[in-house]
């Protein structure tokens, strides 16, 4: 376990699934143009809140704390505690961000 995150969460995924917290959808550009709520693109990058413990033949390879690189459109939407979460397979994750 990760010392970044030491959050308990009520939901606990199974194999090789894995929650996910989005990060915040940008608020302005580079250049500092306001972008409204209807032209915000959805979040790629998240930070793992919980993991499944793999399956039998493959370990999980993410763990909590981590800050993940996932598609446009992975996993399913739904609120854990109060926070708007995602919860994917291992497999629909794309890279993990060393920090």
């Amino acid at each position: 376990m990760s010392t970044l995150i030491e959050e308990k969460v009520s939901v606990q995924p199974l194999a090789d699934r894995v929650l996910v917290e989005p990060a915040p959808a940008e608020e302005k550009t580079a250049f500092g143009i306001i972008i409204p709520d209807t032209a915000k693109e959805k979040p790629q990058r998240g930070t793992v809140m919980a993991a499944g413990p793999g399956k039998t033949d493959e370990p999980m390879t993410v763990k909590v704390g981590d800050t993940v690189l996932y598609g446009k459109y992975s996993g399913t939407e739904l609120t854990v505690d109060g926070k708007d979460c995602l919860i994917m397979r291992e497999s629909d994750i794309f890279a993990v961000i060393n920090n």
